[in-house]
């Protein structure tokens, strides 16, 4: 009797543990991308010049785009092409903006395929094709040399800017509170599940980022409670000497870091638009 009964509880945890597999399978990308459509504020709304645009980037499907040119008299071909994280849209990125224009760049920011006024769903292939096509849109339609191009990715973005720059030349990608890969995400998330089999994306930076030629400028938080700061540290460690990281303060979303001097410093230090930070750079420590 004792022996059946522990069969069946077995078997039971066996279903459990096999629907749930099966639900984390298919749901995954709910996690993963978390997508907004409302554009709840524009840029003239804060005083900002730009141009809306729209981007093709499959048959019939277009992402949309802002691109923001500096003010106040100033004239740099120096842009910054900045991918965003996994939820909302461009309109919740205005902050970043306001902050690449400050440090002297022009910045053009963009939705996936899936966010915002863009067409279509939202995928990992999606996305690097979405980066690409902008990148080329930049280069083509304001006539921006690859050596002048930054790229900038946030979070999920940062996984996108380093599949980018790994085929395209630019002038330096900057990394901020980004992880490794997928993976090694759902292992801490899921320890109990087989997550490699599982998984239905990757992003795989770790394995990717060491390919990049440019030079690579890696930001964390140690209080980071969304993304480990081990993980950036790891980034840091398998990118090439070229690589320089910075410190950040606060969580996951806490941006008043924008404000540290040295953070700031280390942008534009990085940006060639002067600044002196105390960042810890491999050519320094090797």
């Amino acid at each position: 009797m004792i022996a059946t009964v522990s069969i069946l509880v077995a078997g039971l945890l066996v279903v459990l543990f096999v629907a749930l597999s099966i639900m984390v399978y298919f749901r995954q990308g709910r996690v993963i991308f978390v997508p907004s459509r409302e554009i709840e504020i524009r840029p003239d709304q804060v005083g900002l010049v730009w141009e809306d645009v729209f981007i093709e980037v499959a048959d019939g499907e277009r992402v949309h785009a802002w691109y923001f040119p500096i003010e106040g008299g100033v004239v740099t071909s120096r842009t910054v092409l900045f991918c965003h994280g996994n939820a909302g849209n461009i309109s919740h990125r205005l902050q970043t903006v306001q902050l690449l224009l400050e440090l002297g760049s022009n910045a053009l920011i963009f939705d996936y395929r899936g966010f915002g006024r863009s067409d279509g769903k939202p995928t990992e292939n999606n996305m690097y094709a979405d980066a690409r096509a902008v990148y080329h849109w930049l280069l083509k339609e304001k006539q921006i040399t690859p050596s002048d191009v930054f790229l900038f990715g946030r979070s999920l973005g940062g996984a996108v800017a380093i599949d980018l720059a790994v085929s395209n030349e630019c002038a330096g990608v900057v990394v901020e509170s980004s992880f490794t890969s997928i993976v090694d995400m759902g292992r801490r998330l899921y320890p109990y599940m087989p997550v490699p089999l599982l998984a239905r994306y990757r992003f795989d930076s770790i394995s990717k980022i060491g390919q990049i030629e440019s030079k690579v400028l890696i930001t964390h938080s140690p209080d980071d409670e969304m993304v480990p700061y081990e993980m950036g540290r790891q980034l840091y460690e398998a990118a090439s000497d070229n690589c320089t990281f910075v410190v950040l303060t606060g969580g996951h979303n806490d941006q008043s870091y924008f404000y540290n001097t040295n953070y700031r410093n280390g942008l534009q230090e990085f940006f060639g638009t002067g600044g002196a930070t105390a960042a810890e750079n491999k050519n320094q420590i090797d």
